[in-house]
């Protein structure tokens, strides 16, 4: 009975054991299902934060090249106004330089104006001048060969006095010599041949304007 009962005994340790170690393995299982569970919990966060992180990457990817690709468009633009102007500037520079000749021609033809008027006015004056000279000395030539005249029509006056000659009497030059100045015939300044005429008559001159007052 003895061995029975310690037989006995050993399965019902063996037994508690059992159900112990049972037990502990439940509670084992348990915790590692609980841990588990924690597991995928985690494991979902984590897929639903990688989920959100993808998207939120994708769409700061996209505005990122939405802003990238704008960039390029202002850039492209700013391209093109900078080759508009480069072509602007060019076109305005040759009209410039097409300007500047024009204006260098203009300052040119202005100075060979002003040269040619200057050198109008110069024979203008000089032509005046001449022209002064010829009026003054013509002038000269008149009053020096009416004053021939005045002697002339003395002479014969004288003449006629003191020979007793009637108007219509004509002497010739030798006729007037001693009642001239110098006894010397005058000459007419401007190259005119002088005629005596009668005593009644004035003395004349071939030249014309060279004529007595009356």
């Amino acid at each position: 009975m003895t061995l029975k009962r310690w037989i006995l005994w050993l399965c019902i340790v063996a037994l508690v054991v059992s159900e112990l170690l049972l037990f502990s393995a439940n509670q084992q299982k348990n915790a590692a299902q609980a841990d588990a569970r924690d597991a995928r919990q985690q494991i979902g966060q984590l897929r639903a934060e990688l989920d959100q992180g993808k998207t939120s990457n994708a769409g700061a990817q996209s505005a990122e090249i939405a802003r990238l690709r704008s960039e390029n468009q202002d850039l492209l633009r700013l391209r093109n106004e900078v080759r508009q102007l480069t072509e602007t500037n060019q076109e305005l520079a040759q009209q410039l330089k097409a300007v500047h000749v024009v204006v260098q021609q203009q300052q040119e033809q202005l100075q060979d104006w002003q040269a040619d008027a200057v050198a109008a006015q110069q024979a203008q004056r000089a032509a005046a001048a001449a022209a002064q000279q010829q009026a003054q000395a013509e002038t000269a030539q008149r009053n020096a060969c009416i004053n021939n005249l005045r002697q002339i029509d003395a002479a014969k006056q004288q003449w006629a006095l003191v020979n007793n000659k009637t108007d219509d009497a004509v002497p010739v030059a030798q006729d007037l010599l001693p009642y001239l100045r110098g006894q010397v015939f005058p000459v007419c300044p401007g190259g005119g041949t002088y005629t005596i005429n009668a005593v009644g008559v004035p003395p004349t001159c071939s030249v014309p304007g060279h004529v007595l007052p009356p």
